[in-house]
């Protein structure tokens, strides 16, 4: 060889290898995300897709956190060839299947190798075959045990899947390799389904739309617990990818829309500022080190990757799955190998007036009226003027009639003097006030002011519940016509209403639960007044509540159908009373059926010593059924009870569970909104 092509040759060599070096040095992830397609064109590029050819397994999915670019031995490819049988460790987390797919698509485009494509489309059907029924995706495929079988929105797995489906469906030419039109279909179908696991999975705090969890369980799709320091949570890391994926719609149905404007509030809500994270080097262990710092004048915001469920604090965990408050309190491994703040939700945010141009040009396109501008789901009623509206009854008068979706009306606090009613056309409405002190509905009506004859008690209310499927939270609701005899604060007549961090004042018949067949309930809430100031026929569970006696009398009065199985239960109450109240009996029968029972209870010594009282009916002693267990306190006096009352045995009270006394639909609702 002459010295001339000696020296080209070891030139050419030094090239290939400092090219070849250059690549493998990359990520994977950069590799795929190129838009250089001179070099997915290269001999380095045909070569990497070789690579992911073998580690493709005949199931169609791929390994994850593999970098693909790595060159393989022919030992490395005689083992890849071994495991191609193999389905373990299939997965679409950390964006494994999505991305190899996308790399075999930029190479085919230059190179048409007909074995990419059927990769590509061996890919396709194994991300087909891995959607749940319910339009969920699981983190690894065939299923393994564990948190992986939960819905995965974690680290945008399921978000990847479906911003490849939208490409496709939509032939934008994002993959140069094209399904088939049967296939296609298929993939259409697959997103719309995965679209509504997402609108089902959204999160509801008191029936407003927030966020997402990083894992929901792929059954009930409710916020699930992963690794232990990944506990159930609102995430505001994932929930922004899955936010802009809604916004990428074209043609966004009222629930998408919804939807999106949910986690708009909830982004704008939950927003840090002030505070950026830095690494430092630990004075201790000379290590690097993220610490949370002040920095006032930083306009970019910040989220937190966990927040609590309900009150969307964020929380920090170590591996024993403890809540901390601070990331300062977890512990150097946890707090510097993970990602626990996020920047991510200011892309929707700087993408949300865009996106609500766009819905309104579709609109005015389709002659409709621009549903983004407000939001029919949402009132804020404010008497100050500063909200939609300035009394209640505006907001629910103004609320759709038979709503699908739930229509939450937020009270900041006032004092409202309205008589307030929710029409039985007006199901699925939350009044949310402000804060329970604060937001006070009131009026003043009484029996002899109504003056309608015998029947006037029920109209005397200050607020009157028809509409099924009410919500109320965080208010006050009084009538404050005095000791004038009969004056209810609420009429509750309708099904599965539920209340909660609820005040109800009055005197006599303070708290009416009507309605043959209706099932309320009530936590954490206060109820006071002098005689009978608990009445009606309706099935009610007063979990946590305070109910306050405030003069000799009676508490309860239920007139609860014969064929029903449960009338007023109380578990978990404190019964308290006024200074020098001393003798309240626990109930007395409206009706001869009547039904209350008090389980693990706390009665102060102002219930009387007897209990109960017939109401001089004395065919009610055979036919009512009162009843307690478990009670403490000096009002609790179960030897000394009226002899046809009931003291229940454990297996007896087991029988009151929320979904005996309620209905298993129902309590599941509750437990949806706590």
């Amino acid at each position: 060889m002459s010295s001339l092509k000696r020296i080209l040759s070891v030139f050419c060599i030094v090239v290939s290898i400092s090219v070849s070096a250059q690549v493998v040095a990359k990520s994977w992830k950069q590799i795929i995300s190129s838009s250089d397609e001179k070099w997915f064109a290269s001999d380095e590029a045909t070569q990497i897709a070789e690579n992911v050819l073998l580690y493709q397994r005949n199931i169609g999915g791929w390994p994850k956190n593999i970098q693909m670019q790595a060159p393989l031995s022919a030992t490395d490819q005689q083992k890849l060839i071994d495991l191609k049988s193999s389905p373990k460790d299939c997965t679409i987390d950390n964006g494994a299947t999505c991305q190899e797919m996308l790399l075999l698509s930029k190479v085919y485009k230059q190179n048409p190798d007909v074995r990419y494509k059927n990769a590509f489309l061996k890919g396709l059907d194994y991300l087909l075959a891995a959607q749940y029924d319910n339009g969920g995706w699981p983190q690894f495929y065939p299923l393994i045990k564990g948190y992986y079988t939960h819905i995965t929105y974690n680290d945008d797995a399921m978000v990847n899947v479906l911003e490849l489906f939208r490409e496709l469906k939509n032939k934008s030419n994002v993959y140069l390799i094209t399904p088939s039109p049967e296939i296609v279909e298929k993939v259409n179908v697959a997103f719309n389904k995965g679209i509504d696991c997402i609108l089902k999975t959204q999160y509801k705090q008191n029936g407003q739309l927030t966020a997402w969890c990083a894992q929901h369980d792929e059954n009930t799709l409710l916020p699930a617990k992963a690794r232990a320091y990944e506990l159930p949570s609102l995430s505001g890391k994932e929930s922004a990818q899955i936010a802009l994926l809604l916004m990428s719609i074209d043609n966004p149905n009222k629930a998408i829309i919804n939807a999106v404007e949910g986690a708009i509030r909830w982004f704008e809500k939950t927003k840090i500022t002030g505070v950026k994270i830095e690494t430092v080097i630990d004075d201790v262990t000379k290590k690097k080190n993220k610490v949370v710092v002040s920095s006032p004048n930083l306009e970019e915001p910040l989220w937190a990757r966990f927040m609590d469920l309900d009150t969307n604090v964020p929380f920090f965990c170590d591996r024993d799955g403890i809540k901390k408050a601070t990331l300062a309190e977890i512990g150097f491994e946890r707090r510097n190998g993970y990602a626990w703040y996020t920047n991510e939700p200011k892309e929707v945010l700087k993408m949300y007036s865009k996106w609500k141009n766009k819905i309104a040009a579709i609109s005015l396109k389709n002659g409709v009226k621009n549903s983004v501008t407000k939001d029919e789901n949402y009132f804020v009623v404010d008497q100050k003027g500063t909200g939609d509206f300035k009394t209640i009854q505006e907001a629910i008068n103004a609320s759709r009639a038979f709503p699908y979706e739930r229509i939450t009306i937020l009270v900041k606090n006032g004092i409202y003097k309205e008589k307030v009613k929710i029409h039985s056309w007006n199901p699925k409405i939350t009044l949310l006030g402000e804060s329970r002190e604060g937001t006070i509905i009131t009026y003043d009506d009484y029996f002899n002011k109504i003056g309608l004859g015998r029947n006037s008690t029920f109209y005397t209310y200050t607020m009157l519940v028809e509409g099924n499927d009410f919500i109320g939270k965080n208010l006050t609701v009084q009538n404050t016509s005095g000791e004038v005899g009969q004056a209810v604060a609420l009429n509750v007549n309708a099904d599965r209403a539920m209340f909660t961090n609820c005040s109800f004042l009055g005197n006599q018949d303070t708290l009416y639960t009507s309605g043959e067949g209706t099932k309320n309930y009530f936590s954490n809430c206060y109820v006071e007044g002098t005689t009978d100031f608990i009445f009606g026929d309706a099935t009610a569970l007063f979990d946590n509540c305070e109910i306050y006696s405030k003069k000799d009398s009676y508490i309860t009065a239920a007139s609860t159908p014969q064929d029903a199985a449960f009338g007023y239960v109380f578990k978990n109450c404190k019964l308290t009373a006024a200074e020098g109240v001393s003798q309240v009996y626990l109930g007395r029968p409206w009706r001869i059926y009547a039904k209350t029972v008090f389980i693990n209870c706390e009665m102060a010594k102002h219930i009387r010593s007897e209990g109960w009282e017939n109401w001089s009916k004395p065919e009610a002693e055979k036919t009512a059924f009162y009843a307690e267990y478990n009670c403490t306190g000096a009002g609790y006096q179960p030897h000394k009870r009226v002899i046809w009352s009931h003291q229940l045995t454990k297996k007896e009270s087991e029988k009151y569970t929320p979904e005996a006394v309620l209905g298993i639909e129902f309590t599941h609702q509750i437990q949806s909104f706590k």
